[in-house]
């Protein structure tokens, strides 16, 4: 039987990116089916060797070409004739991709087009709707992504497909496995908190460490330790080192983690957390937050985005979900507007009273329904289903090349 061929776009999948991390699990997986080839342009990273790659299980199967960026129009140009892949699949903020969909007319009368969508929040974003009219179809990471595109393309194909984890790399461990990176260290016998992001303005890094530090003069200073794993020097940050000395935070009260870690070592650090907190005033989905549950760690979110949904299933809880107190209208000159949600100070320190107040068999079992969550929606078994789903019904429905069906570059309308 013929593999079907999908030629990809975005992040290098063996980035430390979500999106990278997205692409390589649904690649990989699709690959283990027998039933699929691979060409994926790697950008978002700068190279140092620009021959393409292949991997020792995959071989020819899986051919990834270094790119800057996310490519160009001439690279797109020769690597779609060259392979007469079947579909082009692309993923991120649609920022990235005005070029390419600026050359649908080149694209789309040869093979479909699918974008997996990443958007933030509302209102809904009328400017996007010329970008979403040029795919045949996008599937949405979020419940929110998926309203947003069938609400403003209702004529494009329009499916959820949520992010997933490994669960059998993040998953509760036993204690043994994690309990050493734990011994000596000034917060040993202390309330952990994690946060794992980058260190980037609408993660609100300073925001939490100031607010950490009034909530541990409420409670006493010596009954909590925050860890952050994030690179503290970040351009697109603050200066948490200089935050932290201004706010005179000892180590036994706030650490910083910035070396690179395993999947394997993160899954340690989620075991050996409390609560995990993410409380970005716009997030998509919030890869570390779902990361937490599946170890089983209960979280404290801002119910923004992609976070909301992880937090509840609209009956049951996994964690303290906090309501933005403002919504602030922001944008760009090329995003006009977008609500940026930021949660309130005293919502916040509430929140981690309760958790650090609640009794430990309590904070367990909101782990443990948490990881049942997780297992149920957002599991990789699911979601490489969905993509071979997806995949073998555009194949058969809207072909390429010279069975290309479906579209036409031109439309009718009344003057």
């Amino acid at each position: 039987m013929k593999k079907m061929k999908i030629l990809t776009l975005s992040d290098m999948p063996f980035m430390p990116s979500g999106v990278a991390g997205q692409t390589k699990y649904m690649i990989e997986g699709l690959l283990r089916t027998g039933k699929y080839q691979f060409v994926s342009l790697g950008g978002a990273i700068r190279h140092e060797d620009y021959q393409p790659i292949k991997t020792e299980e995959f071989g020819e199967d899986w051919i990834i070409h270094p790119v800057d960026n996310y490519g160009n129009e001439g690279i797109v140009r020769s690597i779609m004739r060259g392979t007469k892949a079947d579909a082009m699949w692309i993923m991120t903020d649609p920022r990235f991709w005005e070029w390419l969909w600026s050359m649908e007319n080149e694209i789309r009368p040869n093979m479909p087009l699918i974008y997996y969508h990443v958007w933030d929040n509302y209102p809904y974003p009328k400017y996007n709707i010329p970008y979403y009219e040029s795919n045949d179809v996008i599937a949405s990471i979020s419940k929110l992504t998926y309203d947003v595109t069938k609400t403003l393309a209702p004529d494009v194909q329009t499916l959820r497909i949520p992010h997933t984890v490994d669960t059998d790399i993040f998953k509760k461990r036993k204690k043994s496995e994690w309990v050493e990176a734990a011994q000596g260290q000034p917060f040993e016998g202390r309330f952990v908190f994690f946060w794992n992001n980058r260190n980037a303005r609408r993660k609100q890094s300073g925001t939490l460490l100031w607010w950490y530090n009034e909530f541990l003069d409420k409670v006493g200073r010596d009954r909590a330790c925050l860890i952050m794993h994030t690179e503290p020097e970040d351009p697109h940050g603050q200066d948490l080192k200089a935050i932290m000395r201004e706010l005179n935070l000892t180590p036994s009260e706030a650490l910083l983690s910035v070396e690179k870690m395993s999947q394997e070592e993160l899954s340690k650090m989620y075991n050996l957390a409390d609560c995990v907190i993410n409380i970005s005033d716009a997030e998509g989905f919030g890869l570390s937050t779902l990361e937490s549950l599946a170890c089983e760690t209960p979280i404290i979110v801002n119910m923004t985005g992609g976070l909301q949904e992880q937090v509840t299933d609209g009956k049951n809880w996994f964690g303290i979900g906090i309501e933005p107190a403002s919504k602030a209208i922001i944008g760009s000159q090329r995003v006009p507007y977008i609500y940026e949600d930021r949660i309130n100070k005293e919502d916040f320190i509430r929140a981690m009273t309760q958790m650090i107040d609640m009794p430990k068999h309590k904070r367990e079992s909101l782990g443990r329904h948490g990881r049942k969550y997780v297992l149920k929606n957002y599991s990789m078994e699911n979601y490489i289903k969905l993509w071979d789903d997806l995949f073998t019904r555009v194949h058969s429905e809207l072909g390429s090349w010279s069975n290309r069906k479906g579209f036409q570059n031109w439309r009718m309308e009344e003057i």
